[in-house]
């Protein structure tokens, strides 16, 4: 599926409700309920917090405006940021599923097809069992990856704020590097990180930044703690303008170099060259992976690294993931995904021989080949 060429700001929304009505009308589907944050952003712009009670829009096949359901509390932020939608609300206490199923009745037909995001994590299945009794008289297709599909090609105004994004990553990332001293606490190297993300005209990210000592590296979720710095810190990190992430990662030695780790560097950087390489239209996501690998490990075809994966599709994130979702369209052995000039990626070269060493930055794919977007120094660091 592909949606027309991008509109002028303001419009970008009515476009993508265009583009999506034209798979509706492909697949004879009378209304799409979309319930992820970043799809309801995607289709609507609407940026806020509350979707942790249950959210939803609903689109459909006509020319009516869509139809947002939430939480009676949300009335006056909806009322605010999409003052052309349709607006269903539930009270604490009362089931959400009687208040999309009321809204859908009156769009689809008895016998009528609705699309649903039948995956998405912000989708309980109580809810879903709901919809099925309310709705007996209806069919369902499931449209989980319609959307996803069309996001992973970003406009260039999207592109624009994951430009901005990254920006606010390396001001970010050069907070953090600065504040990492042997002896400082990991809470003041995130309170940099945090001060330099907002102050450069970033707004909260969807994952919270990860700082953690190098002896710990291999917790991959883990943040700072109630710990000092000592022999090193691991930083990973995304900067957030409207919705849009540029994750990067460094790792920072803060006292002498352990050994191993000028080789692990200088493996995990050839790493990245190689990813970066290999990123361009017409490859698959195997074919890059498997040129990351061919790098780090060098000439021995023994030392191939397994690594599960050595990038990630990013753009659009809500807490409590910047990647998009729950399901990730990793850089992985065997992808068969091609990919496409617009797709941006967090390209993550991670080994663990003969120390373990990770840089990562974001890059976004382009006609001829593709563009690392953050900017901090890739050479090894080391500060005292």
């Amino acid at each position: 599926m592909s949606l027309p060429l991008p509109a002028p700001a303001g419009a970008e929304h009515d476009v993508r409700v265009a583009g999506l009505r034209a798979w509706m009308a492909e697949v004879g589907a009378h209304a799409f309920v979309a319930v992820s944050p970043e799809n309801v952003y995607y289709l609507t712009g609407l940026d806020h917090l509350g979707y942790f009670a249950f959210t939803a829009v609903l689109i459909p096949a006509g020319g009516t405006a869509p139809v947002v359901v939430t939480r009676e509390m949300e009335r006056p932020t909806v009322r605010a940021q999409l003052p052309g939608h349709r607006h269903v609300t539930f009270p604490d206490g009362d089931d959400p599923a009687a208040a999309v199923a009321g809204a859908l009745a009156g769009l689809v037909p008895p016998g009528g097809l609705i699309a649903v995001e039948e995956e998405a994590m912000f989708f309980p299945p109580s809810i879903r069992a709901g919809l099925d009794r309310a709705l007996a008289e209806r069919r369902w297709v499931d449209g989980t990856g319609v959307l996803a599909t069309v996001r992973a090609v970003k406009t260039p105004l999207e592109i624009g704020d994951i430009r901005r994004a990254a920006a606010v990553s390396d001001a970010a990332m050069a907070a953090g590097i600065g504040a990492a001293r042997p002896g400082a606490p990991e809470r003041d190297v995130a309170a940099a990180v945090h001060h330099a993300m907002f102050a450069a005209g970033g707004q909260p990210p969807g994952f919270t930044p990860l700082i953690r000592p190098l002896w710990m590296l291999e917790q991959e979720h883990v943040s700072w703690g109630d710990r000092t710095v000592a022999d090193g810190v691991f930083l990973e990190l995304s900067g957030c303008v409207r919705r849009y992430h540029a994750p990067m990662s460094r790792t920072v030695y803060t006292g002498p170099v352990p050994a191993g780790a000028v080789q692990a560097h200088a493996a995990a950087t050839a790493g990245l060259d190689a990813t970066l390489d290999a990123l361009r239209p017409g490859t698959t996501t195997g074919e890059v992976y498997a040129a990351w690998r061919r790098a780090v490990a060098g000439t021995s075809a023994a030392t191939w690294p397994s690594r599960h994966h050595c990038g990630y599709l990013v753009g659009i994130g809500f807490p409590p993931s910047w990647v998009g979702g729950g399901q990730v369209l990793g850089i992985r052995a065997g992808g068969e995904v091609e990919i496409t000039a617009g797709m941006t990626f967090h390209l993550m070269s991670w080994v663990t021989e003969p120390t373990g060493h990770v840089v990562s930055d974001t890059a976004l794919v382009t006609p001829t080949g593709a563009e690392l977007l953050t900017t901090t120094t890739r050479e090894l660091i080391a500060v005292s």
